[in-house]
């Protein structure tokens, strides 16, 4: 990043230390950020990143990074997808494919946030961010000329903090009694129960366990399906043996996940599960998150940058370093979830695809409304609550804790392996989220959701710059930061 980033927005008192922290974290990032959280519903902190930044799209970084070393800090981002494709063998898939060391160190932000009784989170400093007229971003689809200015009221991707959002959705059918979690899958998706998995239930689909963890060719040889094609993807999951008997093992369902519950709520509530929670969360909340964007929106987009994809062959090195032989059923999956992931953030840096229902990457939003759609799980906002905290303990009660992730990949096993709720990531050492007890999701590049009941916190981070690698532990950006949130809202250090 060249010259100097300013942290703008509002604190509340009692609150400055997450200020300067935020700061603190954003100091070398490569882009933009936006971090928000509420305490017992209430806005506590709203902050931004404006001024220089290198928030170019992901194919145009690409295309810049490949004239350089390979090595380079940009080749981070990729080592860090194929650690995340590569569904819970993560630390070392990651590790096997050659992440990068951080780049050279740059100037900090400066710091122009407000704090005092106007903080509210809505009130601002410095020059108005809001975007209302044409888009005039650069890259790939967007017709612009340039980068577009960043502020509260950008949106960007979430990647896999999309798997939040359409767990809350499983979640309010469960609730309202139209959706039994313990149920088989082919109670409500007749077609699922092929191929071994009558007895697969939905708790499986929520917490990995189901044995689907990438889309890959069935055995006769059937391609690919198209990556906007949400019907025929649907259709090869429901054809799809699994990896392994569900329910005995777990591993991270990367980019089937979103396929697999969304259909579950398409099927029970007669609705996409964009279309569900546009009506039922979004709209009632007031949020400005979506699984799939509207046009209307567009013009308040700014793109995500990344480095190169890994290559097939880092791929294949990376899986045969698993131990996994190249026909194993499992390196076949871990070689197409790289592959779709690489993918995946190619179409979201096009209109078409950002327009798609992509529910377990896909979804756009921006901080403020990840921190508000959080908060409204754990207490009411603005009279709304989400779930009941029956509900919210069911969601983020341990389901994969006592599970080995599927042999040979269970020789990986220890304590910052990955662990997940009801649709939820919990906390482990790598991704500590906000300690025991709390529940969210990341998503590849460093995005965050989370809530934690018991202090009333509800934090959203949204970056720009795809470039934490999971195999290295937290985010740096996220660690000065939480341990300031925790801080502020009383919560005793981890020991």
């Amino acid at each position: 990043m060249t010259g100097r980033p300013r942290v703008e927005g509002s604190v509340r008192p009692g609150w400055e230390a997450v200020r300067d922290a935020f700061a603190q974290g954003q100091a070398h990032d490569d882009g933009h950020a936006q971090l928000a959280v509420r305490h017992h519903g209430r806005v506590v902190v709203d902050l931004w990143t404006t001024g220089p930044a290198a928030s170019r799209s992901a194919a145009a970084r690409s295309v810049a990074a490949g004239a350089g070393d390979a090595s380079s800090a940009a080749s981070r981002p990729a080592a860090a997808a194929a650690g995340a494709a590569a569904a819970g063998a993560a630390a070392a898939g990651a590790a096997a494919a050659g992440a990068a060391a951080a780049g050279a160190a740059g100037a900090g932000p400066a710091v122009t946030a407000a704090t005092g009784p106007a903080a509210t989170g809505l009130a601002t400093t410095g020059a108005d961010a809001r975007r209302t007229g044409p888009s005039d971003a650069g890259g790939p689809g967007t017709g612009g000329p340039g980068p577009r200015p960043y502020g509260p009221d950008s949106v960007g991707v979430l990647m896999s903090v999309s798997k939040a959002l359409v767990a809350v959705c499983a979640h309010l059918l469960a609730e309202r009694g139209a959706l039994d979690l313990d149920a088989p899958v082919a109670r409500y998706w007749p077609e699922f129960a092929a191929a071994g998995k009558a007895d697969t239930t939905v708790t499986d689909l929520l917490a990995h366990r189901a044995g689907l963890p990438a889309f890959t060719a069935d055995p006769g040889g059937a391609p690919l399906p198209a990556l906007l094609d949400g019907g025929a993807r649907v259709r090869a999951l429901a054809e799809m043996q699994p990896v392994w008997q569900p329910g005995s093992a777990f591993l991270y369902h990367a980019l089937t996940y979103g396929h697999l519950v969304g259909e579950v709520v398409r099927r029970v509530s007669g609705r996409s599960v964009g279309r569900f929670f546009a009506d039922q969360v979004a709209g009632p909340l007031g949020l400005d998150l979506w699984i799939g964007l509207p046009q209307r929106e567009e013009h308040r987009f700014v793109p995500q940058s990344a480095g190169p994809p890994p290559t097939a062959g880092r791929v294949a090195a990376a899986v045969q370093e698993l131990g996994l032989a190249p026909d194993h059923p499992l390196a076949t999956a871990l070689r197409a979830s790289a592959a779709e992931l690489a993918r995946v953030t190619r179409a979201l840096d096009r209109r078409e695809g950002r327009a798609a229902e992509i529910p377990g990457a896909g979804a756009i939003g921006n901080a403020r409304s990840l921190a508000r759609l959080h908060a409204a799980l754990i207490g009411p906002v603005d009279g709304v609550r989400l779930l009941s905290s029956r509900t919210v303990d069911r969601a983020r009660a341990p389901q994969t804790d006592h599970l080995p992730q599927p042999a040979p990949l269970h020789r990986f096993d220890g304590p910052d392996r990955s662990r997940f709720g009801l649709g939820f990531e919990l906390p482990r050492p790598g991704e500590p989220l906000l300690g025991e007890g709390s529940f969210g999701h990341a998503g590849a590049g460093g995005r965050l959701g989370m809530a934690h009941p018991e202090s009333g916190l509800a934090v959203g981070y949204v970056c720009t710059a795809m470039s934490w690698d999971p195999s290295a532990g937290p985010d740096p950006r996220w660690v000065p930061w939480t341990a300031a949130v925790r801080e502020a809202a009383g919560i005793p250090a981890r020991t």
